[in-house]
């Protein structure tokens, strides 16, 4: 998978993307994510990315030249008036605490794709006719403002990239993630098997997968219903999670845990 990412400040990004997982995959060419420094189009000594809002009032606005010029260039795109058609397969995403939440439904989602541009906002936001004729997407990480977009940028890629087949060590361990399958996960345990006193769950120790698995899945039910009981009403339960969890209710009721 390729990333396009449209940043004033490329410097945050190499630091993070050359650790851990996503550096063997950069290394093994699972994954490739290519900085522009939307500076590099702008055509004035000073390399003026940004100005006073019309209209008054504080902060300043990232200008539309360069912007659409570094992501028509990268991306190939004849200027056009109207936005880039989804059917381009390329989606142009504007990081910006006015878009859709991110989750991990939108993770999965742009997983299938093979190209995405990461636009980053930063200052006021961008100037409104980038929404309005560029951008095919707009995406917020959570309902707070930061100082821009490259924070939100690095936690889509990352997110993203976990769902690319062989990214990750495990061929399933992004199935098993807290929101992947629509739960919190399971707790988990490592050597020793005691520690200062506490130890290891008897049937993680006993070898029987069959039961470690159903173990696994009630820990996982029971988490989510203690600490995120709004994700059980969109989890896809079978009829043997629905009776633990009613289980769970009614001691809830009777104050049994």
């Amino acid at each position: 998978m390729q990333f396009e990412v449209f940043t004033l400040l490329p410097e945050v990004f190499p630091s993070y993307l050359e650790s851990s997982i996503l550096k063997r995959a950069i290394q093994r060419g699972l994954l490739d994510v290519r900085l522009h420094n939307i500076r590099d189009y702008t055509h004035d000594k000073h390399h003026t990315t940004d100005d006073t809002p019309y209209g008054g009032g504080g902060g300043m606005v990232m200008k539309p030249e360069p912007i659409f010029e570094a992501v028509e260039t990268v991306l190939g795109l004849a200027p056009h008036p109207t936005p880039p058609k989804p059917a381009s397969n390329i989606p142009i995403i504007l990081l910006t605490p006015q878009g859709r939440v991110f989750n991990q439904r939108i993770a999965e989602e742009l997983a299938r794709c093979e190209r995405i541009a990461l636009l980053c906002g930063r200052y006021e936001g961008v100037d409104e006719r980038v929404r309005e004729h560029l951008v095919t997407d707009e995406i917020s990480v959570g309902d707070y403002v930061l100082t821009g977009g490259e924070l939100p940028a690095l936690i889509l890629i990352d997110a993203v990239s976990r769902l690319i087949p062989g990214v990750l060590g495990d061929p399933t361990g992004a199935e098993d993630d807290s929101h992947a399958m629509g739960l919190l996960e399971y707790p988990h345990y490592t050597k020793p098997a005691e520690f200062r006193g506490w130890k290891v769950p008897e049937i993680l120790l006993s070898g029987d997968h069959g039961k470690i698995e159903r173990w696994r899945r009630e820990q996982a039910l029971l988490r989510t219903f203690q600490k995120r009981p709004d994700m059980l009403e969109k989890a896809n339960l079978s009829e043997q999670d629905k009776k633990f969890l009613e289980t769970l209710k009614s001691k809830a009721e009777h104050r049994d845990f």
